[in-house]
């Protein structure tokens, strides 16, 4: 049994590079990669979904459903990183480099405050990891998947992005092993270029 972390489907902004504002669905692509996705995860089995309460990540958990008795738990924990004033704006129009870890966007979550909160949404992870018997799916952003990683399991390498509906599997007990990152096998055949150079 194992932690099944998920980044969200792609969305308009994603194809489009933009810096996401929280509302923005899942575009056509990004439902089509989500469906992919629950046969994936449904012929692995888990018990139980955590999810971000933001409508990509909503999105690409709701066809988890399907299985009939999953409970999809929503938590704001797991929102991705908050950049404020700077959403909405297109990549190529950026004049700051808004992840460099000394920039606090206007109106948003400094770098620390984004860790801090991560670090509580594993906290959550694990606790309701435990409560369960089987495995636990974790859906999430591109920035928590790559902090969750990088902070929060043992020898688990980041990639610079975490692509639309990668999985990556995390040991449910301390340390924490990260077993694959940002695996997209269930996408084989598809177009592949979804996520790669999108942070958020």
């Amino acid at each position: 049994m194992t932690i099944l972390l998920v980044r969200h489907g792609e969305t308009a902004g994603n194809a489009a590079r933009v810096v996401q504002r929280p509302d923005v669905p899942l575009n056509e692509l990004g439902i089509h990669q989500a469906a992919r996705l629950a046969d994936r995860l449904i012929s692995l089995g888990f018990a139980h979904v955590l999810c971000s309460d933001l409508p990509r990540a909503r999105m690409t958990a709701a066809p988890l459903r399907a299985r009939g008795d999953v409970v999809i738990e929503e938590s704001p924990l797991l929102q991705e990183r908050n950049f404020g004033d700077l959403r909405g704006t297109p990549y190529a129009e950026l004049t700051v480099d808004p992840w460099a870890p000394d920039y606090e966007p206007p109106n948003g979550e400094s770098i620390g405050a984004f860790h801090r909160r991560v670090a509580q949404a594993f906290e959550l992870i694990v606790e309701r990891r435990r409560q369960r018997s089987g495995s636990l799916v974790v859906v999430t952003h591109g920035l928590v998947c790559r902090a969750i990683v990088e902070n929060h399991t043992a020898g688990g390498v980041a990639p610079p992005q975490f692509a639309n509906t990668s999985v990556t599997l995390i040991d449910p007990d301390p340390p924490f092993a990260a077993r694959l990152v940002n695996c997209t096998q269930h996408l084989a055949g598809d177009r592949r270029d979804a996520g790669i150079d999108n942070r958020v």
